[in-house]
């Protein structure tokens, strides 16, 4: 007796959507460089959408020269987290994929991201950001403060690995986990509220709480290549207002999130990470390059500011003068 073979369903790939995020046509030769990459990916995006933040001459602009993208006004709050949030409001896919404007992907990117959702437990996944550096790397610039350009630091996993957030430049996240947590929340008002670099942190913390047997993976294999770094962010001046901003930043974080998860990942790049690289830059001055001193005096400078400005925060929200701990909705 012959019995009819029935084919087992096939589970279908999931598909990503990607999000860009544009605010100025100062970007535009970066922006059209951006896209181009994303149409060169190995395994091809199910779509790509290009959010424009409140600017109708460049919506405009973006309409007419990128017709193989999907072009959308922010319909939401000006600002980094409501342009997303437009993003993945658009978005059909099963994993919404976040890139800089000024920023591009390299080849096999989303092919590596699609790699990393190997289970339902996989909550959002994101990959390394190299910097491209319009004018050249200060000698005193240490890798472990190349967060303070948007990059990958040094002190970050080699190897496949689950983390406490993403780097926006470089992340991905489930539609559905995306649709649960609520979007993103932080918003820039004025100078000192909670920066954006913090928005992907937050997020990522409230995925952990909804999620608590969820992972979020970083891969140094999924790069986002040529990160600009503007000649203007290579001074100290810059580095120290950076550096003293973040530290405002995380006390206004640690307070919405809590200390123990909005100081998770810091407590070891401070206690581990900057002092094997200031130990590594006097030891490579005492072998001949006596420039790598100054990237020691760099981390402890660096450190030091960014301390201060966590000290200046929390004295802030404590004498009642920083109303603006909590995050947007």
């Amino acid at each position: 007796m012959l019995v009819a073979m029935v084919p087992l369903p096939i589970e279908a790939p999931l598909t990503t959507s990607v999000v860009v995020c544009a605010y100025t046509e100062a970007r535009w030769d970066e922006l059209t460089c951006s896209l181009a990459s994303l149409a060169a990916q190995t395994r091809p995006a199910h779509e790509v959408i290009l959010v424009i933040d409140h600017n109708p001459a460049l919506f405009a602009r973006c309409r007419e020269s990128f017709g193989h993208v999907c072009v959308v006004e922010n319909s939401n709050a000006q600002g980094l987290s409501g342009a997303r949030n437009t993003g993945v409001e658009t978005s059909t896919g099963d994993v919404v994929a976040f890139i800089d404007e000024d920023a591009m992907a390299a080849p096999d990117w989303l092919e590596v991201l699609a790699s990393l959702y190997h289970s339902d437990d996989v909550l959002g996944a994101g990959g390394s950001i190299s910097p491209q550096w319009v004018a050249t790397k200060p000698p005193w610039f240490p890798d472990e403060f190349l967060w303070v350009v948007g990059c990958t630091y040094r002190g970050l996993p080699e190897v496949a690995t689950p983390i406490r957030n993403l780097i926006g430049c470089n992340m991905s996240i489930r539609r559905r986990v995306l649709d649960e947590v609520g979007g993103f929340r932080i918003g820039r008002v004025g100078a000192l509220s909670i920066g954006q670099e913090n928005d992907e942190t937050e997020i990522c913390v409230r995925m952990h709480e909804r999620f608590p047997d969820g992972v979020i993976i970083y891969d140094p294999r999924a790069r986002v290549i040529n990160h600009r770094v503007p000649a203007g962010r290579t001074a100290a001046s810059y580095f120290a207002k950076r550096c003293l901003s973040e530290g405002i930043s995380k006390s206004r974080l640690s307070k919405v999130v809590g200390n123990a998860a909005g100081l998770s990942s810091e407590r070891t790049y401070v206690s581990k990470t900057l002092p094997l690289g200031a130990a590594r830059g006097v030891l490579d001055a005492v072998r001949g390059r006596p420039a790598a001193i100054l990237q020691s005096v760099a981390i402890v400078v660096g450190l030091t500011i960014t301390a201060s400005g966590f000290v200046y925060g929390r004295l802030r929200m404590l004498l009642g003068l920083d109303r603006q701990a909590a995050p947007a909705t």
